[in-house]
């Protein structure tokens, strides 16, 4: 089912960021920016993350995604509030985002959701009173397909669109047609698990493995970069904001080492070609949920 997103800046997005999820963080890297850009995932145990953000913001990190869910808030805030006092960074510079959704269901004995009568429309209303109360600044949305926005936008007495859909996009699931059609309505998008999610803990064998796929590292290699930075960059060129992964310093930083080149439009091409619809976070615990937002083509 899908999520809503809430932030405490204006969009547009800034051109650094970081995420926390599930004990760690991402960093932000929005398209097209003038400034360092990147956006990575941080998978650490508990005080590391906070030393990570740290190390990030003095990377150029300005966005932070976070959700209650992942239960770190506390120590990117604190990340945060350390690098004002130092003078590394103002508040007004940093777009901080957060996520109300997977933890409001509640689920079965087989940790299935249980289904409500709750209209996401409700949902949005309320987060329209955020806006109002001065609590928030922006809106979003995420997981929601192009039916579901289409329901949002003809909402009767709309105050506020959605500012950003953050969705699963990477090669093997290139998002065209949704994205596209966000575009066409003024909603930016965020990509997660634009590396193909090698490292989630529900993988089976046999599933495709993005960062092996031989024509990336081919690509790569002819850009003396690494497959990460390709696949990076891939949607950088997409203008989409992108959230890959890293629970390392080094991939933190070498993250961002994705504007000193360019994919040509043949490499390009190819990449998207490599579309299967195959999804890495296919959220199979909600498949029952009236809103589960994957049964549509787009």
């Amino acid at each position: 089912m899908p999520a809503d997103i809430f932030t405490e800046r204006r969009a547009p997005m800034p051109p650094q960021g970081l995420t926390q999820q599930s004990c760690g963080v991402h960093g932000g890297i929005p398209p097209r920016c003038k400034e360092r850009e990147r956006r990575t995932y941080i998978k650490a145990p508990p005080g590391k993350v906070e030393e990570v953000v740290k190390f990030a913001i003095d990377a150029g990190y300005r966005l932070f995604d976070c959700a209650y869910i992942y239960q770190n808030e506390n120590e990117i805030g604190n990340a945060v509030q350390q690098k004002i006092k130092e003078g590394a960074v103002k508040r007004e510079d940093l777009f901080i985002v957060t996520k109300a959704g997977e933890e409001l269901h509640p689920v079965d004995d087989k940790g299935m959701s249980i289904p409500s009568d709750t209209d996401f429309l409700d949902t949005w209303e309320a987060m329209e009173e955020l806006v109002d109360c001065g609590l928030v600044k922006a809106i979003g949305i995420s997981n929601f397909n192009h039916e579901q926005i289409e329901r949002i936008l003809n909402k009767p007495g709309l105050k506020y669109k959605p500012v950003n859909n953050q969705i699963e996009c990477h090669p093997y699931l290139t998002q065209e047609k949704l994205i596209k059609y966000c575009k066409s309505k003024g909603i930016a998008v965020t990509a997660y698990s634009p590396l193909g999610s090698p490292n989630r803990p529900w993988a089976k064998p046999g599933e495709p493995v993005l960062l092996d796929d031989p024509k990336i590292k081919e690509i790569a290699v002819g850009h003396h970069k690494t497959p990460a930075q390709v696949l990076i960059r891939f949607l950088i060129q997409r203008d989409v904001i992108v959230i890959p992964k890293s629970d390392k310093p080094q991939r933190v930083e070498e993250n961002i080492q994705v504007f000193d080149f360019e994919l040509s439009e043949k490499e390009m091409d190819v990449i998207l070609s490599f579309n299967r619809n195959w999804r890495a976070v296919p959220v199979l615990q909600a498949v029952n949920h009236k809103d589960y937002p994957f049964e549509a083509e787009y």
